[in-house]
């Protein structure tokens, strides 16, 4: 281990957000991989042995020589984990690391309502990193990514809110198969189809936002005034999701006032200079048929949102496309963003 660099703990290593944040952690200047969790079946053997390693590099031989742990065992040598658990046992779990005093930045969905846990999304809500200091954990604590569908498209209305308010949003989705996980959809199912049904999709798309954009406090989070209307489809594309969004404003505003919006968008991250943040968030292209997933989705590492295609809409005020690496921006790298973040601010222990 080096001296230099803090000890983290991946907890659902074998899973496809598992082998990302793998992926993404390799020759982090700040993080280095110490301990491999995942279910019982796992526990005790290699992980090169275990692993069916789905990413596009080869598995590195320190880490497929590792010996994974069992995660229900609270017992990683590391303070900070990095949660890619299933929903069905990620609650309980993370909950009983964060009780003995570890650092848990978690990618599941169960705390994200949780009234001190922050629901973070770092260029657009650091300031929710002070719900922390309500949580009753002690030494521990949980941090939350959003839903990979919420990142994107959130990102893209902050510096509407910010310059000129926000009254409702429609949003009908493009997710890429990437996102039902491994091994997903069968290939009858989804080759030459669309399937207009994600599974708590919508749910989380229109209730999120709120609490991200909301305002937090000694009490929680008061969440945003705004009306979030989504319907979400999967589509045959393996990374990006892809958004068609709707905006009503409360103030006035052109379409070269939101294009500055969003291209001069910054926020602590980028202050910071963070190494996963992206020097620039947002990249707005003029381009009619801009953004594209196969084109766009790795833009500064897979961490910044592409949008395109803005012009007045008849029922709304404004229409556009948002485009975001799901297993990138909306998993794992988000959650190593908010890590880096927590980290520069003295928040891991």
């Amino acid at each position: 281990m080096s001296s230099n660099k803090i000890p983290v703990g991946i907890l659902g290593a074998t899973g496809s957000v598992g082998q990302k944040f793998i992926q993404l952690l390799i020759d982090h200047p700040d993080f280095e991989i110490a301990e491999l969790a995942a279910s019982e079946r796992s526990a005790g053997k290699k992980y090169g042995d275990v692993v069916n390693w789905m990413m596009a590099m080869e598995l590195p031989q320190n880490i497929a020589a590792m010996e994974v742990k069992n995660a229900a065992d609270i017992s990683l040598d590391c303070g900070l984990v990095f949660s890619g658990l299933d929903a069905s046992v990620a609650g309980e779990i993370e909950e009983k690391y964060a009780q003995k005093g570890y650092t848990v930045v978690s990618n599941s969905k169960n705390h994200r309502f949780d009234t001190f846990v922050p629901l973070l999304i770092p260029e657009v809500n650091p300031g929710h990193l002070d719900l922390l200091s309500y949580q009753s954990f002690g030494e521990g604590k949980i941090v939350t990514n959003p839903n990979c569908s919420t990142i994107g498209m959130t990102m893209a209305l902050k510096p509407l809110l910010d310059n000129f308010g926000l009254k409702t949003v429609n949003v009908v989705t493009m997710q890429a198969i990437s996102g039902a996980g491994f091994p997903g959809l069968s290939g009858m199912s989804i080759v030459e189809n669309v399937i207009p049904f994600i599974g708590g999709e919508e749910a989380k798309m229109e209730s999120e936002p709120l609490k991200i954009l909301g305002k937090a406090g000694e009490n929680g989070v008061e969440p945003a005034d705004i009306t979030v209307n989504a319907q979400c489809n999967r589509v045959q594309v393996i990374d990006g999701h892809m958004e068609s969004v709707q905006v009503s404003l409360k103030d006035k505003a052109e379409a070269q006032d939101i294009i500055e919006a969003w291209r001069s968008f910054k926020s602590e991250p980028q202050e910071l200079e963070l190494f996963y943040a992206p020097k620039n968030p947002i990249h707005y292209f003029a381009q009619p048929d801009y953004p594209q997933p196969r084109l766009h989705r790795n833009i500064e590492k897979g961490m910044a949102v592409s949008v395109g295609g803005l012009r007045p809409d008849k029922i709304f005020d404004f229409k556009f496309t948002v485009l975001s690496h799901n297993t990138v921006r909306g998993a794992a790298g988000g959650a190593i963003l908010c890590a880096e973040l927590m980290n520069k601010k003295g928040l891991i222990a």
